[in-house]
């Protein structure tokens, strides 16, 4: 009897096996190339940081788009502009739903909010609150002298240093002290580095800036049980406690801030969080304080790190550069002079900025790997067959340095933008299809107004002889490998501005 049974169990999983197997070679005839991968992990194994390093060595192997099994998850990487567009434009609203993961879950309202919500009602809705209500030209127009103010205290913090001659600074710190600042004053009207003359409370703010940390710290690599069922039933590494805890403590903080502001008497203030609240009392189901939550933590996490990054390789490239440094100092004087500090609305006319801008990221990406999006039905990719429920990843770092798209690629050169290059498909820094970022506005705003800024107001050089060390360090969000050093010395223009 225990034979016959045992028996019947063994015909029946091979019969279901063979089953899946003919099935899917017969509707799946094509699927791109895939490297040999092992049973459990797939090609995890293979998955190095920096990762748009990793994925674009197997490109050159396997061709612009290759399979990677991780673990029980089908991946789709594409390395070739035109590949891109055909996923975000003939497949965008397949492409449109995003991949789930513990990071989402607890640290995403349980993927309620605007970066890892699935395709749907939800993510409309947020959507139309992002660009309406929250990153609308209005609005951002509204929070311009926040940015100004806060570009200011930069200015005045270099210029102490460097008044009388040549001083070394590091930027670093400087440039995420400025994101940091803009973007808290902008959700909540806060500062979060500073001293308590500028009313930023010390204590408030530490937790603050921990808990950024925390969350940047679990950026940096995959959850195994993500990806391999077993390691997610008993989260042998206790990533699942950590990320819970975390979430916990990133809701107290938000719910604080949101609940202070409900409570405020003062019903003038202009931030973020007043203004979503304002919109709650009328429609309380569309702005609940989850959405209002998931909304501002988006912001704070994809528009602090990415801008402050930027403006560090942008300052290393000219830098390195001084001729385009020095063509662009003649741009802004030629145009704006030394009377006055160059505006934002001033900063989008000078072309040759913002083709600097536009260069830094081409080659230094803020995002070298877009966020992950998942396909919500089969589809095909450049001839290839694509299953449902595949993720796909998207290469930005090696499409910005395809030489079949861009003449002499590894190279800084400002120039390249004159003649509309940005426009042919190939240059995707903030994404691509209706999933793309919505907060471009925003950044190009900081970026040209700070990088702007540092040019007007001072002369710089390099420390010493040698080249700024352009190596990579690893993250979401890639930085510098060693924080940027140079040597400043404020212009006339200094004196005038601080009078």
């Amino acid at each position: 009897m225990e034979y016959n049974f045992l028996t019947y169990i063994i015909f029946l999983s091979l019969f279901l096996i063979t089953t899946k197997l003919l099935f899917s070679k017969r509707k799946f005839k094509k699927l791109p190339p895939c490297p040999p991968s092992i049973p459990i992990i797939g090609n995890l194994h293979q998955v190095k940081q920096p990762i748009h390093h990793t994925f674009y060595n197997l490109s050159k192997k396997y061709g612009p788009i290759f399979t990677l099994k991780f673990g029980s998850q089908p991946v789709v990487v594409v390395s070739s502009a035109s590949l891109v567009e055909e996923c975000f434009t003939k497949n965008d609203i397949i492409f449109a739903n995003r991949i789930h993961s513990a990071k989402t879950k607890y640290l995403g309202y349980n993927n309620t909010n605007m970066v890892s919500t699935s395709y749907g009602d939800l993510w409309r809705n947020l959507r139309r609150i992002s660009s309406i209500e929250i990153l609308s030209t209005h609005r951002l127009n509204s929070f311009s002298e926040i940015r100004k103010d806060e570009t200011m205290r930069l200015i005045g913090k270099l210029a102490k240093k460097s008044h009388k001659d040549f001083t070394k600074v590091e930027l670093r710190s400087l440039f995420g002290e400025l994101t940091f600042n803009t973007i808290m004053r902008m959700v909540c009207g806060k500062r979060f580095y500073g001293e308590e003359s500028d009313g930023t409370n010390a204590e408030e703010a530490k937790k603050f800036r921990d808990m950024m940390n925390e969350m940047q710290e679990f950026g940096l690599g995959s959850n195994l049980g993500d990806f391999v069922p077993l390691f997610k039933l008993f989260d042998f590494s206790g990533g699942h406690k950590k990320l819970k805890k975390v979430g916990e403590k990133m809701d107290a903080l938000f719910q604080g801030l949101v609940d202070e502001h409900r409570n405020n008497k003062d019903k003038n203030l202009n931030t973020m969080i007043d203004h979503l609240l304002s919109l709650q009392e009328s429609q309380p189901d569309y702005y609940s304080d989850q959405i209002i939550k998931g909304l501002i933590m988006a912001l704070i996490v994809a528009g602090t790190e990415t801008s402050s990054v930027t403006l560090e390789w942008a300052m290393s490239n000219l830098l390195n550069h001084p001729e385009i440094l020095e063509k662009a100092k003649i741009e802004l004087d030629n145009h704006i002079g030394q009377e006055h500090l160059i505006e934002e609305a001033e900063a989008t006319k000078l072309q040759y900025l913002q083709n600097i801008i536009s260069e830094t990221l081409r080659l230094h990406p803020p995002v070298t790997m877009l966020l992950p999006h998942l396909s919500s039905h089969d589809c095909t990719i450049g001839g290839y067959d694509v299953p449902r429920n595949t993720m796909l990843m998207v290469n930005a770092w090696a499409i910005h340095r395809d030489p079949n798209l861009w003449a002499d690629p590894m190279s800084f050169k400002p120039e390249r933008f004159e003649n509309g290059q940005g426009d042919i498909g190939g240059f995707i820094p903030f994404g691509m299809g209706r999933r793309a970022c919505p907060g471009s506005g925003l950044a190009l705003r900081t970026l040209g107004l700070t990088l702007g800024s540092l040019i007007q107001c001072f002369e710089w050089k390099r420390i010493g002889k040698e080249e700024v060390d352009m190596s990579e360090g690893s993250g979401t969000v890639v930085p510098k490998a060693i924080p940027l050093e140079a040597q400043c010395k404020a212009r006339p223009i200094i004196n005038k501005i601080f009078n």
